[in-house]
């Protein structure tokens, strides 16, 4: 059989998706060990027993100075911020994208605008958001939105002109108006599109929440790996960036399973 009609079993699946991670792991802990071997010191790849030392004080023992535990601190500032800046953008995409999409007057006067930013770098913004909003939370959430939401809303916009004109042409037929089309028949048909706008734009979004964080923060991931790197504390950098990891797949897998427990025909479940 040839490997393009070759389908794994969920459970060979996982094991195969796990056989790069573990290599990788076990490429690293080699590595690590040699490094060390040469030279107990090296900061450079430190080993698991070092990064269990560095880390443990801030998981498990509260700041002096703030009195939080800085690892959940820092966690839950920085999901706090993506988690607004996902949900203003998710709205945003779904209101915007769908007038756009389903009205053809709409989206040939404002399509050239919402290309216009989607193509403007959102770092390149950064200073102008701190200028206008100050370095608080304002600045960080809006960075995530103007770098996320201008794509999120061209795609429903493209995916609701998308769908077959029959579609609209029975809905007029049997009464409805431009709005009824919008709700009833474009409505349901971009909601699992939505969801996955949001899934693509999940590794954009952190990018500019560490890039926001890294130059005004005194709290957050990207706070705290920036912070400590000017002493190349890599046995902190590394588990921060793992934990980044770890938050973003959960978030990626949580998304998978709402749409296709809500919207299982987007799936072909059921076929």
């Amino acid at each position: 059989m040839r490997w393009v009609n070759r389908h794994p079993r969920r459970g060979n699946s996982i094991v195969l998706g796990a056989i790069p991670i573990a290599l990788l792991i076990l490429l690293y802990l080699v590595v690590s060990a040699g490094r060390h071997a040469e030279n107990p010191s090296d900061k450079i790849l430190p080993l698991p027993s070092g990064m269990v030392e560095a880390m443990w004080p801030l998981l498990f023992e509260k700041d002096l100075l703030s009195g939080h535990v800085i690892f959940w601190a820092d966690t839950l500032a920085s999901l706090e911020r993506l988690g607004l800046g996902l949900g203003i953008s998710t709205l945003s995409a779904l209101l915007v994208g769908l007038v756009l999409g389903a009205l053809p007057p709409v989206r040939a006067t404002f399509s050239p605008l919402v290309t216009a930013i989607a193509v403007i770098p959102p770092i390149a913004l950064l200073p102008i958001l701190f200028i206008a909003f100050g370095l608080g939370e304002t600045a960080k959430v809006a960075l995530i939105v103007i770098g996320i939401a201008p794509f999120m809303i061209r795609d429903i916009a493209a995916h609701v002109a998308a769908l077959p004109r029959e579609q609209i042409i029975k809905a007029q037929t049997l009464g409805a108006s431009s709005w009824q089309v919008m709700l009833r028949v474009a409505l349901p048909q971009a909601m699992p599109r939505l969801i996955q706008a949001v899934r693509l734009s999940l590794g954009p979004a952190w990018v500019f929440l560490i890039s926001a964080e890294a130059i005004a923060s005194d709290i957050g991931l990207g706070y705290r790996i920036f912070l400590v790197r000017r002493y190349l504390s890599m046995d902190v950098i590394l588990p921060y960036v793992a934990w980044i990891a770890l938050l973003a797949v959960a978030m990626d897998f949580i998304l998978v399973q709402a749409s296709r427990r809500l919207f299982p025909w987007a799936h072909g479940v059921g076929h």
